[in-house]
């Protein structure tokens, strides 16, 4: 038996309603501002594909009882890459169409597919907690 793939991560957050507003205008599933209130669970989910990230807010992970965390994560901890499923120019129109500031790319890169073999093009952006978002576009490698 083996580990097959992550399943979902955690971050906390020190901004919940700007997040959920980013990530859902990057298209990620998140709920709303409004319904993630009502639920009155100290944390949401942003989901894609199999995947999702629990964010952890302010009354979550600065309680000193709550210890499933990691010890020193603080928001901002975060570094993650997302494969994007179109071409470069549409990621780049999502992008800015999301109001997402390029911080570095597009750059040839070699990302986690095929054991680590696969290149791809990356952009990068973060989030309003300065998390750190790689999105990379495979199979245009050298195109950048």
């Amino acid at each position: 038996m083996t580990v097959r793939r992550f399943d979902h991560v955690a971050i906390p957050t020190d901004q919940p309603e700007a997040m959920l507003e980013f990530y859902g205008r990057l298209g990620f599933q998140v709920p709303t501002v409004d319904e993630w209130v009502a639920t009155k669970i100290p944390f949401f989910s942003i989901h894609f594909g199999d995947n999702k990230i629990n964010v952890h807010t302010p009354g979550l992970w600065r309680d000193d009882a709550f210890d499933l965390r990691g010890p020193n994560a603080r928001p901002g901890c975060g570094d993650f890459c997302f494969v994007w499923d179109g071409d470069l120019p549409s990621l780049q129109a999502m992008l800015a169409d999301a109001g997402a500031n390029i911080v570095e790319g597009p750059l040839d890169m070699i990302g986690g597919r095929n054991l680590g073999r696969d290149a791809g093009i990356s952009i990068y952006t973060r989030d309003p907690d300065a998390n750190l978002l790689e999105f990379i576009v495979y199979d245009q490698a050298g195109s950048s």
